[in-house]
């Protein structure tokens, strides 16, 4: 019996009725080679017109992937650029990983181990830096430039962001700008995705930024759509399944404050990895921010961040907007751009709303929230 309905199954699919198995559906979990695996937005549930009026929309370029394959692109999808802020789930990505590799003990350690000038800095300030842990650091919560003691206040710092970057690539993995990207990016991240374009932490160069990460807008879909997967790449496992869901479901909660704006010491002669303000506290986590991804959280006015968009939904991104890399899990679909029109929550929104639009079959099992959301992020 169980023999003949799956006979019947692959005759009514030849047939190109989509049951929602096989080609072109979840249950095939197609992880893509050395180059995407292709398919016509019809045959992955997705309404072309609708993916044409959505990249109009975002202008510049990019990509849509569903159920493991590359069905709508814009621009030029394969050229790598910066991505500006929508870099650091990569750090926490590779924070994560040291971890499971046992470079660092837990993640509540204290990284003055790594940094003793961290210990000698703020003596008015009960020489708060020295309590500065990677939670802190990877959650942007340790205050570090500002007044407040670690964990007591969120700041969205460009300084700690530096300094996170510094001491896990450079003190735990040991490399330098001149070879991080072969000693630790390719060999631990883009080799085994198999990314195409050649991403880089070296964005700028040695000299400029040293940090910021340039990728193609399809590579970067490869990173989204490892976390889709729970941190699995084909039958390879990347990141466990643990941090993987971690990293993207564990927003800061809204009792939490926002920092102030009562600038600290910090070490000398230390970088920022974008902002040259001092203090630097750009914004709230908006009940949205996990591990250095934004999630479609709620405010603390009840506000949702993304309305007209799955609950599940998180991405990363930089400069407010302009360059992302979306995941709608409930939807088994990712979409990534760059140099962009979009900035600002309201603008991600409708964008991320267009792209919702554009499936055709099936609902969202997290159903999107009701209500306009004012203002951005």
């Amino acid at each position: 019996m169980r023999r003949t309905s799956s006979v019947c199954r692959m005759v009514l699919m030849a047939a190109g009725l989509n049951l929602g198995v096989g080609a072109g559906s979840a249950g095939e979990a197609v992880t893509p080679g050395a180059t995407w695996a292709k398919a016509t937005p019809e045959r992955v549930g997705m309404d072309p017109a609708g993916l044409a009026g959505m990249s109009k929309i975002i202008g510049g370029r990019g990509c849509v992937v569903r159920h493991g394959y590359l069905v709508h692109t814009w621009g030029d999808a394969a050229r790598r650029g910066d991505v500006a802020s929508a870099a650091k789930p990569w750090y926490a990505h590779f924070l994560f990983k040291a971890l499971e590799d046992g470079k660092i003990p837990s993640l509540d350690e204290k990284v003055v181990r790594y940094e003793p000038r961290l210990g000698r800095i703020n003596a008015a300030l009960a020489l708060k830096d020295r309590r500065i842990t990677w939670r802190h650091l990877a959650t942007q919560t340790s205050c570090y430039g500002l007044a407040e003691p670690p964990g007591a206040a969120y700041a969205y710092n460009d300084w700690q962001m530096a300094l996170l970057w510094d001491l896990l690539f450079g003190k735990v993995y040991g490399a330098g700008y001149a070879d991080v990207d072969e000693k630790v990016l390719r060999p631990l991240l883009t080799g085994p995705l198999q990314c195409q374009d050649k991403p880089t932490l070296m964005a700028f160069g040695r000299r400029d930024r040293p940090g910021r990460v340039a990728v193609s807008p399809r590579d970067f879909a490869r990173f989204g759509l490892l976390y889709l997967r729970k941190g699995k790449w084909g039958d390879k496992r990347l990141l466990s399944a643990k941090h993987a869901e971690m990293a993207v479901r564990s927003p800061l909660p809204n009792r939490l404050p926002r920092a102030g704006g009562k600038a600290a010491e910090m070490i000398p002669g230390q970088r920022s990895i974008g902002s040259r303000r001092i203090p630097d506290n750009q914004g709230d986590h908006l009940g949205s921010y996990s591990w250095l991804w934004w999630t479609n959280g709620v405010d603390r006015k009840g506000r949702r961040h993304w309305p007209d968009v799955p609950h599940d939904a998180y991405g990363a991104f930089g400069h407010g907007g302009p360059r992302a890399m979306v995941v709608l899990p409930s939807l088994d679909l990712i979409v990534s751009w760059n140099d962009a029109r979009v900035r600002g929550a309201g603008k991600e929104n409708e964008a991320l709303r267009r792209l919702v639009q554009a499936v055709t079959d099936a609902r969202p099992t997290s159903a999107p929230g009701r209500g306009p959301r004012k203002g951005a992020r």
